[in-house]
């Protein structure tokens, strides 16, 4: 496949269960390496770097929100989101407050995962995605275990910071309202990316 994606755009994966779009993503975001090709992220080709070199280029470039939120269990939600900043040796408690507030879970922020709700939890990640103020955000099915309600306000958390940032943001859904809001939208299917619509601006 050949797949470019401009900085600030917004572009969504569809596909059918076990198609690969995970796969992808993990691709795009320098989580695992192509067997053959290149894959440039941020200018940098990925296939040239070492692992030590990828973790530190998604670090400074790079947000993930995971469909299963890989929080840590034994950090409260305000550690979980602090730990990008800790990593990259930047810590900012104030930055911290501001994304748990913005996601609505500030009065929450000494929680520990076990006491968050599903919805709570990817809000959560959320915020730990977006602490560092990445240029690129990937989403791996960012509304799929939440109810309506909730998802809807990920969903405008997404495109707030695809619109306010510019930051790119690179999903994978099968919710194909969602999918529409982004500017692109393909499918995969055996291997093979496919334009499915053209979404309208969020």
């Amino acid at each position: 496949m050949d797949l470019t994606i401009d900085e600030g755009d917004s572009v969504a994966i569809v596909g059918a269960s076990g198609s690969g779009k995970t796969t992808l993503l993990g691709l795009l975001a320098g989580l695992d390496l192509p067997s053959r090709g290149a894959i440039t992220l941020a200018g940098q080709r990925l296939d040239a770097l070492d692992e030590e070199a990828r973790a530190a280029l998604r670090a400074r470039e790079v947000g993930f929100v995971f469909q299963s939120f890989h929080l840590l269990p034994s950090l409260t939600a305000e550690e979980n989101v602090a730990l990008p900043l800790e990593l990259a040796g930047r810590e900012d408690p104030a930055r911290v407050r501001e994304v748990l507030q913005a996601v609505g879970l500030e009065p929450r922020r000494r929680h520990y995962p076990r006491q968050l709700s599903g919805g709570e939890q990817q809000r959560v990640a959320l915020a730990r995605a977006f602490v560092g103020r990445p240029r690129i955000l990937f989403a791996d099915e960012p509304t799929g275990n939440l109810d309506q309600a909730t998802g809807q306000h990920v969903s405008e958390l997404l495109f707030e910071m695809n619109r306010g940032n510019r930051t790119t943001l690179v999903l994978v859904t099968h919710d194909l309202e969602l999918a529409r809001r982004c500017r692109h939208v393909y499918r995969l299917d055996g291997g093979r990316l496919h334009a499915f619509a053209a979404g309208p601006r969020a």
